[in-house]
């Protein structure tokens, strides 16, 4: 399909994917909200919303796709039902709000401020907690976040009491957390300055896009950095073009489709996959979703 989608003025600002329910978000400069839907081969409008005050700057629907939390610059959010209704709206004076992203079960909500301070509130709008960041304590000045990612552990977890919560900031410096109440991350500094960070489809690693200055060269370049949930780096792949602007993986985390000024490049992703083979026996493991720990099959 290629379809142009017209409906906008202005520049495409924030955009977001609802997989279960298959809908498209999307939010321009002047702060207008679309919903598309696919009917009969063809996008369509579902739903247009206009706050008419300031601009959106971040949207997210909850791992079952039935409700969508937007978040304007001004402070205000509102939160939404997948089939259009308004179920709470609140204005936090006095926070320029640049994020959201919401917990796994649906129950929190993750405003990131233009403070780089991260506010965590109960899905009914009720502030809960300030959340524990350490990867910036000593930075002097504020530094803005650029990645909220929460795995949602769908396809099992690595290790029991695995890392789950990546906070990424321009600077580069970014925490993983096995959850909201963590006190002891998992802290990293990528060395670059950092546009973007998400997670693969089962949360064994983590890619974090930006610009820096590789050994042997006497420019910026862009690049993106694959780390585990613990911190360790896997590897660093150098991006053709000017300015990268985001990224994401493909659904069974084999490729990531990189934003490079106007063009999208796909990279393929080769694992280190857990086998061996002897006495005429294939041997493997793997995370199965359903239970913890790690399981070994001998064929």
């Amino acid at each position: 399909m290629n379809q142009t989608l017209e409906g906008h003025s202005g520049q495409i600002q924030v955009i977001t994917w609802n997989e279960k329910h298959q809908k498209l978000t999307t939010s321009d400069q002047y702060g207008l909200i679309i919903v598309w839907m696919l009917y009969k081969g063809s996008w369509y409008e579902e739903m247009i919303n206009n706050r008419n005050k300031s601009v959106v700057r971040g949207m997210a629907w909850n791992s079952d796709g039935q409700k969508i939390c937007i978040v304007y610059e001004d402070g205000a959010v509102i939160v939404g039902s997948v089939d259009g209704n308004r179920i709470w709206g609140k204005e936090l004076k006095g926070n320029a709000l640049t994020g959201v992203e919401w917990s796994p079960d649906g129950k929190l909500l993750l405003f990131s401020l233009r403070s780089g301070e991260i506010h965590v509130y109960d899905n009914q709008g009720s502030f809960v907690m300030k959340l524990n960041i350490q990867c910036v304590r000593n930075m002097l000045g504020p530094t803005q976040v650029v990645g909220m990612h929460w795995y949602d552990g769908r396809q099992g977890y690595v290790e029991q009491d695995c890392p789950v919560l990546a906070v990424c900031y321009q600077n580069g410096c970014m925490q993983i957390m096995r959850g909201e109440n963590d006190d002891t991350p998992i802290l990293i500094d990528t060395g670059m300055t950092a546009v973007c960070c998400r997670w693969n489809h089962k949360g064994s690693v983590i890619a974090v896009t930006g610009v820096m200055q590789l050994p042997g060269d006497n420019k910026d370049c862009n690049v993106i950095q694959f780390f585990t949930p613990f911190g360790e780096h896997l590897r660093t792949l150098k991006i053709p073009g000017r300015e990268v602007t985001s990224c994401v993986w493909e659904g069974g985390s084999l490729r990531v489709a990189l934003a490079v000024d106007s063009y999208i490049y796909f990279a393929n992703i080769r694992p280190d996959y857990r086998w061996s083979y002897l006495e005429h026996t294939v041997v493997y493991c793997y995370n199965r979703p359903d239970s913890p720990g790690t399981t070994v099959v001998f064929w």
